[in-house]
């Protein structure tokens, strides 16, 4: 089921997905499909080459295969200004449908001015290679002031999203329909589906209800134990975690996809969880992102989605549970998927095993909690991880990671 980087004309799985009932919609109602056909694709690549050429850096590129696969559904390219300014403000496009984040393509000013009236150009990854064609609708100046105010909720450019937004300042956005020439070559191949394919798997094993588990960090018991209760009410669980762009301080992705490997392998039931890697870049918009993975989800075919406490926070920027309260917000039907909410939880002495707010009653004293920085000293020390906080092979993978690291 792994989608290669030539797999773009509607392979087998894609069809089926088409053809196959699914308990969810796509968000809009159609999963979009900008890839080139096969029989056009020589030709497209060929041409391209005669456009003008925008390199797109991997956030970039990485939205343009989102778009293009539909994993942004309904979007089919990057944002016009209506649309993102009616994104900016009330999360939804100049239509009305519900869109929580702006998905833009800056552009230097320059440049721009530049194309003449070129109503085309060509969309290269890093090294120049082409990786798609825009259709050039307009070209117009985002407020990103207002942008990180009003989807970040602050202007601190210490924070890792709000500063790469801001440093685009004085670019231009371009706003049009997208085509897929090549798809990013896939970091885990046998872990990576598109929305398409990943809904045809879950046909194929007949799954109606299956819920999606977020995460840019590595599995934990409290994670597991997250796992564990939404499996009780769903046909599949599938773990799928961002591999695409991170801060730098993060567990970097090999390591993570390993940890995940190591738990689902021994510790779950291999006919109702799996693996799936979800290539998006992390914006760490708090409440808004925990949003856009809602409706990415959606798209890929989830009926349900864990949201877990600070979902896509850092810092200290959010609330512990804003990510799960704003969902309050949506109107009905503005999402088919379901998210299921999660208090804290953790290890508890008193209880003997993993438990929540919700459900211990002991004192905070009797609880194990290692922040992210704690586990980062432990393991850079070479000391482990109490087997209370994580499974040993889960802790034996990261001790080897430090150690390499520490190493080079």
């Amino acid at each position: 089921m792994a989608t290669t980087t030539d797999s773009l004309a509607h392979p087998p799985a894609r069809e089926a997905a088409r053809r196959a009932p699914s308990a969810v919609p796509p968000h809009g109602g159609r999963l979009v499909d900008r890839a080139a056909p096969a029989d056009r694709l020589a030709d497209e690549i060929a041409r391209a080459a005669s456009l003008p050429t925008l390199r797109l850096d991997a956030r970039a590129l990485s939205d343009l295969h989102l778009v293009a696969v539909g994993g942004f559904s309904p979007l089919e390219g990057f944002l016009g200004r209506a649309d993102y300014e009616s994104v900016v403000r009330s999360m939804r496009l100049a239509s009305g449908v519900f869109f929580p984040m702006p998905i833009t393509l800056g552009a230097p000013r320059e440049w721009v001015r530049g194309l003449g009236g070129a109503r085309e150009i060509a969309l290269a990854d890093e090294a120049g290679e082409p990786a798609g064609l825009l259709e050039l609708d307009e070209a117009f100046e985002p407020d990103r002031v207002a942008e990180a105010r009003e989807v970040y909720r602050t202007l601190d450019e210490a924070h890792p999203g709000v500063a790469p937004l801001l440093a685009k300042r004085g670019e231009l956005a371009l706003g049009g329909r997208v085509t897929l020439l090549r798809a990013p070559r896939p970091r885990f191949p046998e872990h990576h589906r598109d929305p398409a394919a990943l809904r045809a798997l879950f046909a194929e094993r007949g799954w109606r209800r299956v819920v999606a588990f977020q995460t840019r960090n590595p599995v934990h018991r409290a994670h597991e134990y997250l796992l564990r209760s939404a499996l009780e009410t769903v046909d599949g669980l599938v773990i799928h975690p961002i591999v695409g762009e991170t801060k730098g301080d993060d567990v970097p992705a090999g390591v993570r996809v390993r940890c995940y490997e190591v738990l689902l392998e021994r510790y779950f039931p291999r006919g109702r969880a799996l693996l799936s890697v979800y290539p998006a870049a992390m914006r760490y918009a708090g409440p808004r992102e925990a949003l856009l993975h809602a409706v990415a989800r959606q798209n890929y075919g989830f009926s349900h989605f864990i949201v877990g406490r600070d979902h896509a926070g850092v810092g200290d920027y959010y609330g512990t549970y804003d990510a799960q309260r704003i969902f309050d917000e949506l109107a009905p039907g503005d999402l088919a998927i379901t998210p299921i909410f999660f208090e804290h939880s953790f290890y508890c002495r008193g209880c003997g095993g993993v438990a929540s707010l919700k459900t211990c009653p002991h004192e905070a004293s009797e609880r194990l909690q290692l922040s992210g920085t704690r586990v980062r000293e432990l393991l850079t020390r070479g000391q482990g991880l109490p087997e209370e906080f994580t499974r040993p092979e889960v802790a034996a993978v990261l001790g080897e990671a430090y150690r390499a690291r520490g190493a080079s």
